[in-house]
């Protein structure tokens, strides 16, 4: 009994880390795989730098070819953080009445 009670802490604290660590790096993981997917031309991203652009082409070996200010530039989709025009092109949620 006395050796379970040892080794209680170091158990808490793997599944402490997977809790709070490890499982919401997989789900960011997964989101991200999940947009270098869904990702097509025509689409405004920025990339993991900052860079803001529009996406001209996608490459099968899992490149894109981005327009921006500065001209035209070759990126992994990896390197893609997030796309705006789908946020651009979102309608606005409707503010919630208050009830009198």
């Amino acid at each position: 009994m006395e050796q379970i009670q040892g080794f209680l802490p170091i158990i808490l604290l793997f599944a402490v880390m997977y809790l709070f660590l490890i499982r919401p790096q997989m789900k960011k993981q997964k989101q991200e795989k999940k947009f270098a997917q869904e990702i097509k031309k025509g689409d405004k991203v920025v990339t993991k730098s900052g860079l803001h652009g529009k996406i001209l082409d996608l490459n099968d070996d899992g490149t894109c070819i981005i327009e921006t200010g500065a001209g035209k530039m070759k990126f992994e989709r990896s390197a893609l953080s997030m796309e705006m025009s789908g946020k651009l092109n979102a309608p606005a949620t409707p503010a919630k009445k208050e009830k009198k």
